[in-house]
């Protein structure tokens, strides 16, 4: 159970600082991680909509870290949460080209996240 518990700790800890990377400032963000240097209000609305979707994942995982009623169920969303992201991204390589190294980089890490996370959920209790 310690590995479930420090797995959850972990994603929190990730995803929070992720989520206020984009969400706190998303025309700072935008402009220093994404070279975008006039971020459309629409866009700055969606990236802090990002920002709580996030976080209110991460706060659950927390919770969940702590809470064996909800230990596996958070682990593995968070298997689904990085599966559907690097679906999503992949997607876009696709259809659209490649992105800035930033995500990237978020298409790599999470990538990684999905098979650890199932790993982790498969441990025994």
């Amino acid at each position: 159970m310690q590995i479930k518990k420090y797995f959850l700790i972990f994603a929190f800890c990730a995803v929070s600082v992720i989520a206020l990377l984009y969400g706190v400032s998303p025309r700072w963000f935008a402009a220093t991680f994404l070279d975008v240097q006039e971020l459309d209000l629409d866009l700055a609305h969606i990236l802090r909509a990002v920002m709580g979707l996030y976080l209110a994942l991460g706060c659950f995982w927390l919770y969940a870290a702590f809470d064996p009623r909800y230990t596996n169920t958070a682990v593995l969303t968070t298997a689904v949460f990085s599966g559907g992201l690097v679906a999503g991204r992949i997607v876009s390589l696709f259809a659209d080209g490649k992105p800035a190294p930033l995500l990237l980089l978020y298409v790599a890490m999470e990538l990684s996240l999905v098979p650890l996370a199932i790993w982790v959920w498969r441990r025994p209790d």
